[in-house]
């Protein structure tokens, strides 16, 4: 039997008069990659945030293993350290070198030792390619390996769901196969992933889900190659009709 790890009820956000997700309502289980896809403003980066509660929803409810996260008494802290989120921006601590950066949320949050804490971040680190570096300070590392610093780092607080928020969005083209190619052997290890992502290969090749948005709602979901093969939704093959032209020329 599956196992529901996060269900979103109704959710919904909006910024004074300005409605950004629109009664959005889907459930993610244990080991799925849901990729999110839809034009700039159709409210993803909105919906992740508020998944990780980054954002406040403005009506709805975001479930965890059955339990409101919005309830007064839920642990946002030790909710945080559950579902993690990797960023487009990488967010690494400029003055901490590449472990430090892995350790202290695990120090901090978890209340793990300096040796433990030390050996759980050099095994995600390797993990992604980057214990060499383990010395070495953000500024020294290209766009990529910053990205995959940040997902040991993610990785380290033993998170059940990891989101990505447009992971890609910041690389140059030659370093965004570095990411991607982290990003699906997570998914072969079995991890639960939330994706907002622009890369449609990835989506198809590596999804168990696609998630289409546009203006603030979900239109279309479903299998990654039926989805975006052979969509059914008009707005779902507007969108990509537009932009897999765009990316060919």
């Amino acid at each position: 039997m599956a196992n529901k790890v996060i269900e979103v009820v109704h959710l919904e956000k909006s910024y004074g008069d300005h409605q950004v997700l629109r009664d959005i309502d889907f459930i993610v289980e244990s080991g799925e990659v849901i990729s999110i896809i839809g034009s700039s403003g159709s409210g993803k980066s909105t919906l992740l945030r508020c998944l990780n509660l980054l954002e406040e929803p403005t009506k709805g409810d975001i479930l965890f293993h059955g339990a409101s996260i919005l309830n007064s008494r839920f642990s946002r802290t030790s909710y945080r350290a559950k579902v993690g989120m990797v960023f487009q921006s990488f967010n690494l601590f400029k003055n901490m070198n590449v472990l430090q950066n892995c350790i202290l949320g695990q120090k901090k949050i978890l209340g793990y030792s300096e040796a433990k804490a030390e050996a759980i971040a050099l095994e995600n680190l390797d993990k992604v390619g980057m214990a060499p570096y383990r010395e070495a300070m953000p500024h020294q590392l290209s766009g990529g390996q910053q990205q995959r610093v940040a997902i040991a780092r993610a990785l380290s607080m033993g998170p059940e769901v990891l989101l990505f928020d447009e992971p890609t969005s910041a690389l140059d083209p030659e370093m965004v196969g570095e990411v991607l190619d982290t990003m699906s052997q997570l998914a072969k290890e079995g991890l639960t992933m939330i994706v907002v992502t622009h890369e449609m290969s990835f989506a198809r090749d590596v999804s168990t889900r696609v998630v289409f948005m546009d203006k603030g709602y979900v239109v279309e979901t479903g299998h990654p190659r039926q989805v975006i093969n052979q969509p059914q939704n008009e707005r779902t093959k507007a969108f990509l009709s537009r932009y897999l032209n765009d990316d060919r020329q």
